[in-house]
């Protein structure tokens, strides 16, 4: 069953915890082929989501299909075409990085010995870990163990690959390292990426969704979205003691400290008051004013 090139589609899917607790409402999406990003603060259910679509929880309800393959009724299948960094990589830290590839690709399915040292080198090659393949993981930064954690996503050239919020916690240069490996990856299979972090959607993804309470509130192209916010989208610099006031009359979107000054961006229809300015709206935009009228 081919999936090659395969949407990935979501319909109808929930998922309500013991003890009352909604974690996913009926959730409807399609997700091509290319880099995919799932938006939403703590507790949205986007782990809830990713953890079902890589077949290690069931939904009460809703369906998953990738091209032909069902998700739910198939998981063995699934997981010969998955790749799943999760958000809890945990490593072994007394192991160095390629015997813990190696050990990862036999588990994968790649026993030939030969076959197997190809694929490992030149993973470790790709994800930039060649020259510390002996070094132990217990020493590698938190970049390097997302990057190796991707190296171990990527065995067994997957058709899906997940990441669950990848750069919580990376220093701004290992960021930009991590997410240029996923824009290279994410050119002809599903890589579904998901983070409270706007900015690495805005950096890399042209399909995004927002979830919050366990519903999509909007998905989409990201520069669409924020094409819509333009004329709408409001500034203005404030003293720290008047933001409760602006909440209570404005539809405050977000707030910035700018040089010691509050900076708030407020969404309205028409200018809001003399003092403010119009500003050309961002993602981080879009994503606020989602959020704000679904509160």
């Amino acid at each position: 069953m081919s999936t090659e090139g395969a949407e990935l589609v979501i319909e109808g899917l929930s998922k309500t915890y013991p003890g009352g607790v909604r974690a996913l409402r009926g959730v409807d999406l399609r997700i091509p082929p290319g880099m995919f990003g799932l938006l939403g603060p703590n507790g949205a259910g986007k782990s809830t989501l990713m953890r079902t679509i890589a077949t290690l929880q069931d939904p009460d309800a809703g369906s998953i299909r990738l091209g032909e393959l069902d998700v739910l009724r198939d998981k063995d299948a699934v997981r010969r075409v998955l790749g799943y960094l999760p958000q809890d990589f945990g490593v072994y830290p007394h192991l160095d990085a390629l015997s813990l590839l190696d050990h990862f690709a036999v588990l994968k399915g790649i026993t030939a010995r030969g076959e197997r040292r190809a694929v490992v080198e030149a993973l470790l090659h790709r994800v930039n870990l060649w020259d510390k393949r002996k070094q132990k993981l217990g020493g590698f930064s938190g970049g390097m163990r997302q990057r190796f954690g991707i190296a171990q996503a990527l065995l067994g050239d997957p058709r899906l690959i997940i990441v669950d919020e990848p750069t919580a916690g990376l220093d701004p240069q290992e960021r930009s390292r991590f997410l240029n490996l996923l824009s290279e990856i994410g050119e002809h299979v599903v890589v579904l990426l998901s983070t409270h972090i706007v900015e690495d959607v805005a950096d890399l993804c042209l399909q995004m969704a927002i979830i919050a309470r366990g519903q999509v509130l909007r998905s989409g192209e990201p520069q669409r979205a924020v094409d819509e916010l333009r004329g709408r989208t409001w500034k203005k610099v404030i003293a720290k003691d008047q933001l409760d006031e602006h909440e209570r009359e404005h539809t405050v979107i977000s707030t910035r400290l700018v040089g010691g000054r509050t900076v708030i961006h407020v969404f309205a229809e028409d200018a809001p008051g003399s003092a403010f300015e119009p500003v050309d709206p961002d993602l981080e935009d879009v994503y606020f004013t989602t959020l704000a009228k679904a509160a």
